[in-house]
């Protein structure tokens, strides 16, 4: 039984700029990992209408899972909700159980539930509200497109409550081996543990440091034995 996949959809003209640094994609993936969910894709796009939909369309269509995050805030320029709305054909409005969260987080501040504050309920129909334990406002799921904020500790407690509902395979182990030898020297020799393992995902990343040249070389499956097992065959290769 091969592992769920899953893409991601950074949203977003600051990433896009360079004003600000993605730090969700890396947060996620590195949690899917450990629940044996293989991110196989990630693309960024701007706040285009548009391009949102054609991507949560593409993506969603391609993969068992789509996270995204960006653009669910109360300014102008937040339109992710309606653009995976109609990606998803599904009609939105504000909805009322996402504004009584609302409400209460802005009574308890003493602060009023305005109209561009009241957009962050904009929800689609049939979709589930992601809890938000940080800032109150919800994300949601609908279909197999879970929607999230792009403020990363926000982001990082949305994926925290939404992941243990979501069924994982397999997490991925990993190892690796430091040899100082270049990736021209150690070719050869993955290339024929791969033929070995095909199960197994084997990378190799080159590195220099204080003068010394080699090669970073990582083992990854499902199977730690046979991890471990390549791992060997590879000591004892470089050793020789």
């Amino acid at each position: 039984m091969t592992n769920p996949t899953a893409a991601m959809l950074v949203i977003g003209d600051e990433i896009l700029s360079g004003r600000t640094r993605d730090s969700n994609m890396h947060h996620l993936a590195q949690e899917l990992t450990l629940r044996g969910i293989d991110l196989v894709e990630a693309r960024v796009v701007s706040d285009r209408h548009d391009a949102i939909v054609a991507a949560v369309k593409a993506l969603s269509a391609a993969h068992d899972h789509l996270f995204t995050s960006g653009g669910i805030g109360p300014t102008h320029d937040d339109i992710t909700a309606e653009a995976v709305a109609e990606a998803m054909g599904a009609p939105i409005g504000v909805r009322d159980d996402a504004r009584a969260i609302l409400q209460a987080h802005y009574d308890r501040s003493g602060q009023d539930l305005n109209a561009a504050r009241l957009r962050m309920a904009r929800i689609p129909d049939g979709a589930v509200l992601i809890d938000n334990p940080v800032s109150a406002a919800p994300g949601f799921s609908i279909g197999n497109v879970h929607v999230m904020a792009g403020v990363p500790r926000i982001f990082q407690a949305m994926l925290a409550g939404l992941l243990p509902g979501i069924p994982g395979g397999k997490p991925v182990l990993s190892q690796s081996l430091r040899v100082e030898r270049g990736e021209g020297d150690v070719a050869e020799p993955l290339s024929e543990l791969a033929r070995a393992h095909p199960t197994l995902a084997i990378g190799s990343y080159p590195f220099s440091e204080n003068g010394v040249h080699g090669t970073n070389i990582v083992i990854r499956g499902a199977d730690g034995a046979e991890i471990e097992a390549a791992l060997v065959k590879l000591s004892e290769r470089f050793a020789a």
